[in-house]
Parts: C-alpha cells; structure tokens; sequence
C-alpha cells in the first residue's frame, strides 16, 4: 500500500523499524500519507547504476586499447565484412570517376570504360585508379600526335607527287613543243 501511494517499487520504501506497531496500523492510503510527512515511513532514493566504469573503457576502446586477439570473438570478416570493404571502395573510385567528367578531364567513353574496370575489381584504391587514367590520357595523346605525324607525311608526300607529276607534264609539253617548232623546219 505504500509503496502504491508513494509511487514506487516495494524495495524503496523504508518503514520505521522502532514504530512498526504504529505503522501496522495504517490500514487506508490516508494513514499512510501521515505516518509518510511524519517521516516513519520513506520513500528511498533510487540506487545508483553508474555508468563511469563503461564510459572510462569505451574511451580507451576509442584510443585502440582493449582491441587484442584475445578479445576477439568474430573472425576478420565478421568483424569488418568484405562487402563493406568493396562498397567503400566502388563509392571512391565512382565518386572519382564522376568528378573527373564534370570536370571535363576524362569523355564520357573513357569514364564507361573506367566504370566497368572498377567494377570488374581492376583498381585496388583511389592512386592506381588515377594512374590508369593518366596513362590511358597520354597513350591516346600519343596516338593522336602519330596519327597528325601520318596525316602530315601522307600530305607532303601527295604534294611532291603532285609537283613531280607537273613538273613532268611541264617538261612533256615543252617537249612537244620544241619538236612542232622543229617540224615546220624540216
């Protein structure tokens, strides 16, 4: 009954050993409340649960202490999944990927072809992954300068040709010339 009047557990009301004949008395909530202000019967404060011991290891689980083998139950995987591993690293080299093309430093092409790479587990991180691209960049650099160094041969060789050719033309028809000059002559 007190413990209902005072709103709390049995455990925390404490009943006056020296008056227990007056406190088996009280038979209504009314008697209760009295013997209550007249400080026979209390109402305990709750027992203290304190969590400084947990927050105390926490902080140095933090710093890494308390992390040994012998404290591991899980396996490696279990603790930090491959598929965590792999999901890090395809958002690094995506996020990546994206900001090379809107930055205009790689085509739309070369950034589908880098995607799959990625996702075919090409790239173990970040650095190899801007490697390929500024190999890949240079290679098609290079190829680009070979094929003008092409186009530019293949030019002047047709114009020497051309020149050839009408130089000969030229030398042919003067040619002719001479020989109708000479006929009339003979």
């Amino acid at each position: 009954l007190a413990a209902s009047v005072l709103k709390c557990g049995r455990g925390r009301v404490w009943l006056d050993p020296n008056e227990t004949n007056e406190i088996s008395m009280a038979n209504s909530r009314q008697n209760i409340r009295k013997l209550y202000k007249d400080g026979f019967v209390i109402k305990q404060p709750p027992t203290v649960h304190s969590r400084s011991r947990v927050m105390r290891y926490l902080e140095a689980k933090r710093k890494g202490r308390h992390c040994g083998y012998g404290k591991r139950k899980g396996t490696a995987k279990a603790r930090l999944p491959m598929k965590v591993l792999w999901m890090r690293r395809q958002r690094v080299l995506r996020r990546l990927l994206r900001k090379y093309r809107e930055a205009k430093k790689i085509d739309k092409h070369m950034y589908h072809e880098m995607y799959m790479l990625s996702k075919g587990n090409q790239f173990k991180n970040k650095t190899v992954l801007m490697e390929a691209i500024h190999k890949m960049k240079a290679g098609k650099a290079r190829e680009r300068a070979l094929k003008e160094q092409a186009e530019a041969r293949k030019a002047r060789a047709k114009a020497k040709l051309e020149r050839k050719t009408k130089r000969k033309n030229e030398k042919d028809e003067m040619a002719r010339e001479l020989d109708a000059q000479e006929e009339p002559k003979n």
